[in-house]
């Protein structure tokens, strides 16, 4: 079993930046941001292997989210920059225990988290 706990959603203004966090108990080789906004279908924001090598999966946030992890912590982060308001969605992070070098697909994670909202206003 993997537990993952995220943290640090929030309300921010357009153009601000935001940490997230997804604390996992348990090993996992691979990790990944998804969001869902109201109405919208889930969408994969990022994903990560336990190399660190890390995979923007979606055009709108490449070069303004970063995706990283801290070995030691077990929790994986999702820094974003210069936030949009169609940024706005619950993020939930996911694990996949077997490893692949990398992928987007969320039927490739078996473990979820209950999510954090990330709102942002213009």
């Amino acid at each position: 079993q993997v537990r993952l706990v995220e943290s640090g959603g929030d309300s921010v203004q357009a153009g601000g930046s935001l940490r997230i966090s997804c604390a996992a108990s348990g090993y996992w080789n691979n990790m990944g941001w998804f969001r869902q906004a109201s109405g919208k279908e889930r969408e994969a924001v990022a994903t990560i292997n336990f190399e660190g090598s890390g995979t923007a999966c979606a055009d709108s946030v490449k070069g303004r989210f970063t995706i990283s992890q801290d070995t030691g912590k077990n929790t994986v982060y999702l820094q974003m920059n210069r936030l949009k308001p169609e940024d706005t969605a619950m993020y939930y992070c996911a694990a996949r225990r077997r490893f692949t070098v990398r992928t987007c697909a969320a039927i490739d994670f078996g473990y979820w988290g209950q999510g954090t909202q990330v709102t942002v206003s213009s």
